[in-house]
């Protein structure tokens, strides 16, 4: 048998941790298309490295919706949702740190160092409330 993970959260906790969290990947994505929209160049093309992480987690969360499985996970689907989430969100922090420095938009940068880090703390949040079930 596969080892199983589980989260006991409450769904007040879920639902505060989720929405944050969805603001910050959302975030991330819309500055990322703007920054395309500025024209293509080296560090869009990086920055848009965090974004394909956080759209792969997203995908495989909403999998794990479908099929009933968002409270009790097997450990391969928890860090490919979650986990790949948080380092999507941890990722999208270095390119917009760095983004702070070499990119024109400042105010751009900031939202989306902003969406990183919603990301990232309400994904890592989540992640650690899974705890692996006693055979």
């Amino acid at each position: 048998m596969k080892d199983m993970y589980e989260t006991k959260i409450s769904d007040a906790r879920w639902i505060a941790y989720d929405i944050p969290g969805n603001i910050g990947w959302t975030l991330y994505i819309v500055c990322l298309v703007l920054c395309f929209r500025n024209g293509m160049d080296i560090f869009s093309v990086v920055a848009a490295i965090p974004a394909i992480l956080m759209l792969i987690a997203i995908a495989e969360l909403v999998s794990e919706r479908i099929a009933g499985l968002d409270r009790t996970l097997p450990k391969i689907r928890l860090y490919r949702g979650f986990g790949v989430l948080t380092l999507g969100g941890l990722a999208g922090i270095l390119i917009s740190v760095v983004g702070l420095f070499i990119y024109s938009d400042k105010i751009l940068m900031v939202l989306m160092l902003a969406g990183s880090v919603l990301c990232a703390v309400f994904a890592e949040l989540i992640l650690a409330g899974y705890k692996k079930q006693q055979k």
